[in-house]
This record gives structure tokens, sequence and C-alpha cells, in this order.
């Protein structure tokens, strides 16, 4: 046979954004060795008319540093079409890890990520197969994985490593940082594409501390970027806050001549119209020659929580108390009539921050024992109750125990605004946090929302733009040198998709977590096959592999294959 697979009849869109043309793709030996024009015989042919052929989807933001080690398959990322994740974003991970620190960034990962400590001790036990960065990356890739995955070497894991119970305390020495800086030039030479860090003030650790990575000081992690900068590449990852932003990313870029690219650029970040300061700021950025990329996500933020983990209300101040008390000091917290007040005035819809007018927002998404007020909204309700929101709100998490559960779109939901950060040429689409939040959201399925809601049905972009979107354009800045695009000798990376049904579910809530645990998953419509490294991973709305079948996926080590 000519080909082990070949595609025919199909519309193939390359992934460079350039207009899509009727052609063959010939695949063997995991590349594609025909494009366009396949003659020959293959062991399969699928026939692709009517569907757009394309690269697989690159999602440059996710967190399954932990998932992977329990669930190979990676979902949901493959059934929307993502065939290469990167993950280590916002300066976590599993790794470095000593074993006594196990149990603490377990219960990090679950108050900062949304990641239940349930599950993770049961994915992952407590005698893992890996301390160091480059044990942990041959962990994964000998258990093997049905998608590409990229990895950042996280900063928060290095500051622990390093300097134990102290790193979330203190400053570090110059003793510590270059140690530090020692860990990071070998996750570059194991095959780290970049370093990650965070200061945002959302990012509390398990006993209501800063996570480590706040805790450093400017000089900290300018010295961590030069160290993964010596070798003449890698990216630094961030997610801003007061003493990250602008000034200090433009710093580091022109210092260490690095790409840089921070989370996130969303739409009412600081109310109405505030995105537009940063785009501008950005286009002085890149006219500099600097190369700082916001990512922008392109559905609302969407968070279904508990006031027991109440994370979207953690950045403001008078929630400091509930994040260093249990669950019976949060219900004192919460049934006092000051506490209330303050809540109510901290959030009022002329508050200049995203949990303004809040309570406007909120379903009621769960209401044990309150049947027929599920998913109604939470003003409604208080309305013909005669109570205010957020009284009413707060009595349901008393009674309930924290089981009653509220939806609330945290920002990006102004879509006006959002098709402005969609349209600007200097973002990249990301921010899906795979594998994060998975009981409070899930945007995995961005890829597929993308294509059908904004490009088919609100026409904002080109079907072959949005397909450069989430193919070429993410790859290309993350240094992954053959990964987002369609050409003869690449890596045959391809999903299929009908342009006109292509698009996410609503969400279902699931228990398919290590220990019975939930996650919120969303199914994909109109994505026929995902091929991954010439093998196909899906089609038909199902899995065509599985955990014990010699899965396909390859660690992109410094960006790409062995």
């Amino acid at each position: 046979m000519d080909y082990d697979l070949k595609i025919v009849g199909g519309t193939i869109v390359d992934g460079s954004g350039g207009k899509g043309y009727r052609g063959d793709v010939g695949i063997g030996g995991g590349r594609v060795l025909a494009l366009g024009e396949a003659k020959g015989e293959a062991s399969r042919t699928i026939d692709a008319g009517g569907l757009m052929v394309c690269p697989g989807f690159v999602d440059i933001h996710t967190h399954y540093d932990a998932q992977v080690l329990w669930d190979p398959m990676l979902s949901i990322s493959p059934w929307h079409g993502v065939t290469t994740a990167v993950m280590g974003n916002c300066g976590f991970g599993v790794a470095p890890m000593r074993p006594r620190d196990r149990r603490d960034i377990m219960r990090t990962l679950e108050k900062v990520e949304g990641m239940s400590y349930d599950a993770l001790e049961a994915g992952l036990g407590l005698d893992w197969p890996f301390e160091s960065f480059r044990d942990y990356l041959a962990a994964v890739e000998s258990s093997g994985t049905a998608i590409n995955l990229a990895a950042f070497i996280g900063h928060t894991p290095v500051r622990l490593y390093v300097m134990g119970e102290d790193a979330s305390d203190r400053e570090a020495t110059e003793a510590e940082v270059e140690a530090m800086a020692a860990i990071v030039r070998g996750a570059m030479a194991a095959g780290a594409i970049g370093f990650s860090t965070s200061q945002a003030a959302t990012h509390h650790a398990f006993d209501g501390r800063p996570i480590p990575s706040r805790l450093a000081a400017f000089s900290e992690i300018d010295a961590l970027v030069g160290a993964m900068a010596e070798g003449g590449r890698g990216i630094m990852q961030c997610t801003i806050g007061k003493t990250l932003f602008h000034d200090e990313m433009s710093e580091l870029a022109r210092r260490h001549g690095v790409p840089i690219t921070w989370t996130a650029l969303l739409a009412g970040m600081a109310g109405p119209g505030s995105h537009k300061k940063h785009l501008l700021r950005t286009a002085e950025e890149r006219a500099e020659g600097l190369n700082i990329v916001p990512q922008v996500a392109c559905r609302p933020i969407m968070f279904d929580f508990d006031f027991g983990e109440p994370f979207p209300f953690e950045m403001r101040p008078i929630f400091k108390d509930t994040m260093q008390t249990d669950r019976q000091g949060k219900k004192a917290i919460y049934a006092d009539a000051g506490f209330r007040q303050n809540f109510r005035a901290d959030t009022d819809p002329g508050a200049k921050h995203m949990l303004a007018g809040w309570v406007q927002r909120a379903v009621i998404s769960a209401a044990p024992g309150a049947g027929g007020i599920e998913e109604r909204p939470l003003v409604e309700v208080a309305a013909e109750r005669g109570l205010d929101p957020i009284d009413m709100a707060l009595d349901m998490s008393i009674d309930s125990d924290f089981a009653a559960r509220f939806r609330i779109p945290l920002v990006n939901h102004d879509e006006a605004e959002v098709r402005e950060l969609l349209g600007d040429d200097n973002t990249v689409v990301a921010l899906s946090d795979a594998g994060a939040h998975a009981s409070q959201l899930c945007d995995a399925c961005y890829s597929t929302h993308l294509l059908g809601h904004w490009s088919r049905d609100e026409g904002a972009m080109e079907m072959e733009q949005a397909v450069h979107m989430l193919t070429r354009k993410p790859a290309d800045l993350m240094g992954l040198k053959d990964r987002g695009r369609l050409a003869q000798g690449l890596p045959a990376d391809v999903v299929l998709f009908d342009p006109d049904s292509v698009g996410a579910s609503g969400l279902t809530r699931v228990y398919d977590q290590p220990a019975g645990q939930d996650r919120l998953v969303s199914q994909a419509m109109g994505i026929q096959a995902v091929i991954v490294n010439g093998t196909v991973i899906r089609e038909d709305g199902a899995d065509a592999v599985g955990p014990g079948d010699g899965l396909p996926g390859q660690m992109l080590r410094n960006g790409r294959a062995a």
C-alpha cells in the first residue's frame, strides 16, 4: 500500500489562514505523505465529502499535569479536536516535588485550580514514580497519551522544592535563587518549552497563604527567565498581578529576548471597555519588537461554585478570613449581618471589578431539597420570596451544608467586547484551563465553540481564519516546530469537521473522576474524526483507541517529538 490512511474529497484548510481547497491527504508512518493529490492505494480510506480537513488543534493553556497520570486519554480535549496540549501553566505542576510535599501540592491544586483532593489522591496515590521534572516527563511518556503534550517548568513546584515551608512566607536568598535557576536549566535541557509563573491575587495555597510564586521578588523571576533563555529558546507564560504586568513583562522581554504570553486579557476585567487599554499597550509593545502576546478566551468565564469553596470571590479582601477557616467558620462568617452588608457593598453593580453586580447574573445551579428553583436566576427567586439575593444565597448555603451551588459568568460575557479581543491580531485564543476547575467550569470545548459560534454563527472570522487561530498561530507562539500545519513531511495530526454542525453542547455534570468525584463536560458536535500522528483516536463521536492500545501521543520535548 502507498498509504496507511487516505482522506479523500474534503476541503483542505492547512492552518495558514489561506483559502481552503478540495483535495486529498495521504498519510503513512505517522506523517503527511501527500497533500492535495494523493495517488495510490491506502490500507484505509475516509470519505471527507462535505467536511473540512485541517491540522489538529493546539491548546496552549491546560492544567493536565495531574490528570494525565490517571487519564492518558486526556478527556475531554480530543473530543473537541485538540491533538496537542501545553500543560504546566500559571506556575503550577507536580514536578519537581519531594515526597514530603506531595500532599501539600495536591491541597494547593485543590484550592487554586479547583481540583478535587480526593480525586488527586485516588488518581495519583502518594508513591509517585518521579521526583524531578525530567523523571516526570519520562513517566508521562512511558505511560502513553492519546494526544501530544508539551510542558512548562512551573515556578511554584520549583520554589517549593528549594525552599520547603518557607516558599510561601518570604523572598528567596541569592543561593536559593541560584538553586532554582539550576532546576530551570535542567528542565529546559530535559525538554520543557519554557517557564511559567503567577502573581495573581486569586492564587492562594490550601492554608490561605499566597502560592509560593507570589512571594518571589522581581529579581528572582528575572533570574529564572534568564536561566530559561540561556539555551537560546523558551517562552515565558505568566498569570499577571500588580507586581507582574506590562512594565515588568516588557523589561523581561527586552532583557532576555524571549516571547512572553500572559493570562488573561478578558472583557470586563475592570468594568466595561477595560480591555481596550491593554490592546493598545500590547500594540505598542509589539511595535517596539517585543513578542508579548495576551491570551484571550472565546467563551464567558463561567463558574459553577458553592460557598464552601468560593473561588470566584477570593480575590476580594472581605473573603480573606474565609480562606483561613474551616466549613463551620465559613458558616459563622456568612451568617454575620455585617459581612453580608459588606458583601453587598463590595459587589454593587457600580463597582469597578469583575464581580460587580454578580447577583444579577447568577443562576441557582443546585438546590437540594428545594425543587423547582434550579436553573433559575437568583434575583428572580429571591424577589418571589421577598428576600435579598445575597441573603438568600448565603442562607441556602448554610442550610444545605454548602450543597447549594450557583453559576455566574465572571467575565468575558459581553460579546461585543469579546469580538474585539478575538479580532485583534496581537492576541492568541487560549484559556481552556482543561484539567482544572473540573467541577466549576468546562472550557476545554473552546475550539468547537470558536468554529461554531464565532465563525459560522456570528461571522466574526472566516472558517479558515478560525482554524489558523486554533492551529498554526498558537503552535508558532509556543515554539512547537512541526505542529499546527498540514504540510508534506509533517506529523499527521488532523481533524475532520462539518462546518455546518460543528459546535459545543451545553454542560453536563458527570461523576467519572477518581474516587467518584464530579466534573462538568461538554460534548463535541460536528467533529467527524481526530487523528494523532497518523492514528485515528476519535471517530463519529467515540474513542477509536483506549489506554491499552499503544496510544499515539508524543511528548514534545524542546518543541518537537524525538
